[in-house]
């Protein structure tokens, strides 16, 4: 058992002995999106995880509520209008929120870190300076996604100080399926699209697509970009269901260690991908790939964002951002 596994199940075994001053929720809402990123919420679905580890916490049956969306911007609309308790979405979109609601909304685990390419069909593109304004980048939601947020990163390490907005104007709203469906049709006015696993491995099975950059390349390294974050006012009424999120998610995440193989099948048996199995696995071997409850790049994400202006408060460290529970964890 891994330390982080070993510190999630004792934090559960914590609560499973207190005694609650009220009654905590019987049902739990949480989101994920589409794509391989979000493989961990997947397996916690199907394996009733959230509900197996409530149970063990003597917080008895409870029910756990799944919603899809297919851009951060509507999860997290949701999460502030009170509709879902958990969001999994961009490391932008959390720290968007945190700062808005002034710490009310924080990070509660990382769900995963995966490369993620920006892709084109115009043969023309070799890198960021060969885009026009005849071009169309897709990205999960304008400026606020975590491909958004890379895209402008990768801009200023491009044009220079300053222009990190340099290709907001030719970046549109479009969910991964659908962007994937635009770059492969000539048709098309979407002919790029900042992707990842499993939709940018199809796209490049056309060869008339091609992938301008990584955000391996503007990270030097890995990144999670996708979070689970709630609010303060859920997880402080909500202390043992809290513990039992932490505990599924650290129980999915060895799942996809130890056995990549039924995690994918699993995965596979719930999505319409076009992909196999064994693509699969290879993707979750390649570097820079990462599945862990402890966060990876977040503060260079927060200082980022704050230097652009995206949030004003500049956090001094991941911790300001994510709720005390995952403190002990390796994070960055």
């Amino acid at each position: 058992m891994s330390s982080m596994t070993r510190f999630i199940a004792a934090f559960a075994l914590l609560f499973a002995f207190l005694s609650p001053l009220h009654a905590e929720t019987g049902e739990v809402r949480i989101t994920k999106q589409p794509g391989l990123l979000y493989l961990p919420m997947i397996l916690m679905e199907t394996g009733k995880l959230v509900e197996k580890h409530a149970a063990a916490a003597g917080l008895g049956d409870v029910k756990t509520t799944w919603i899809t969306f297919n851009s951060g911007g509507a999860a997290t609309d949701a999460l502030l209008s009170g509709n879902v308790d958990f969001v999994t979405s961009g490391a932008s979109n959390m720290l968007l929120l945190w700062d808005r609601t002034k710490g009310q909304v924080k990070g509660v685990a990382a769900c995963g870190g995966m490369p993620m390419y920006l892709l084109t069909r115009n043969p023309d593109i070799k890198t960021l300076k060969d885009f026009s304004a005849k071009d169309r980048i897709a990205v999960p939601t304008i400026k606020v996604s975590s491909q958004a947020t890379i895209l402008q990163m990768a801009a200023e390490q491009e044009f220079g100080p300053g222009q990190a907005g340099k290709l907001d104007s030719i970046t549109l709203q479009l969910g991964h399926p659908d962007a994937t469906l635009s770059i492969l049709s000539p048709q098309s006015e979407v002919n790029s699209h900042f992707s990842l696993p499993p939709y940018q491995n199809i796209a490049l099975k056309d060869p008339a697509v091609h992938k301008v950059l990584s955000s391996l390349d503007v990270f030097g390294g890995p990144v999670n970009n996708a979070i689970v974050f709630s609010t303060a006012k859920f997880r402080d009424a909500n202390p043992k269901v809290m513990a039992a999120v932490m505990a599924a998610l650290a129980e999915a995440m060895q799942m996809i260690k130890t056995e990549p193989k039924k995690a994918v099948d699993i995965y596979l048996s719930q999505v319409k991908e076009k992909v196999s199995a064994e693509e699969l696995v290879a993707i979750l071997a390649e570097p820079g790939v990462v599945f862990d409850v402890a966060p990876v790049g977040m503060q260079k994400f927060a200082t980022f964002m704050a230097k652009a202006g995206t949030i004003k408060t500049a956090p001094a460290s991941w911790k300001d951002f994510f709720f005390a529970e995952a403190h002990a964890l390796n994070g960055t």
